[in-house]
């Protein structure tokens, strides 16, 4: 696995379209890997004032085109590619790390009458329910959560239009949440890492990376 970095340049016109429109992203990244296409995991980050796009992938993956369709004019140093397997090899039962996830928590509501039927998805729009979704996984992925232990700290809508089809309208509430975990089960939880977590994963949601806490 690879985790990758690439800086993001605000004042590039393509860059505020993309934000505007995930699925250019999405088709960035996808173009960065030669033969058949995978989804690959990908999030948008801030740190000290500047953008960054966050991609893990099981190939190395080849920057050139998204550095030279969104990142600074200049070039130098605005990406690097680093192997991700030395952290995933450190993640053992007990271990505690701090996190950072950006997903799309979402519930099925099921129309009256039709209980045994699938319903609609929606998006869990308040903190309380944001911060249950992920409490609910935390198990069934391979970590320990605890109410106190991780907050949401940002949250917005993505509302564009697939493919740039405007009869095919998509939104998303994008959920930003931080705070610091611990591992019960690594295997489990290094699958999570890989595939991430909830829905999305084509607009920049479902990664989550991580820390050691020591």
């Amino acid at each position: 696995m690879y985790l990758s970095r690439v800086e993001l340049d605000l004042t590039r016109r393509a860059v505020m379209q993309a934000l505007a429109a995930p699925q250019k992203l999405h088709g960035a990244v996808e173009s960065a890997f030669a033969g058949e296409r995978r989804r690959r995991l990908w999030r948008l980050d801030r740190l000290g004032g500047k953008l960054y796009l966050l991609l893990l992938s099981e190939d190395r993956p080849d920057l050139a085109g998204i550095t030279a369709q969104f990142g600074p004019a200049e070039g130098a140093g605005a990406a690097e590619t680093r192997d991700y397997t030395p952290l995933l090899q450190r993640i053992t039962p007990g271990s505690t790390w701090q996190f950072r996830l950006t997903a799309n928590p979402t519930k099925s509501c099921s129309a009256p009458g039709a209980a045994a039927a699938r319903g609609a998805v929606r998006a869990h729009c308040t903190v309380e329910y944001q911060r249950q979704w992920l409490l609910q996984r935390a198990e069934k992925h391979g970590f320990a959560l605890t109410p106190d232990s991780f907050t949401v700290t940002a949250s917005r809508w993505l509302q564009f239009a697939k493919g740039g089809d405007r009869r095919r309208p998509v939104t998303l509430l994008s959920v930003t949440y931080e705070g610091v975990l611990q591992v019960t089960d690594p295997q489990a939880f290094c699958q999570m890492l890989s595939q991430g977590l909830g829905r999305g994963k084509a607009y920049g949601l479902g990664l989550m990376t991580v820390m050691h806490r020591g």
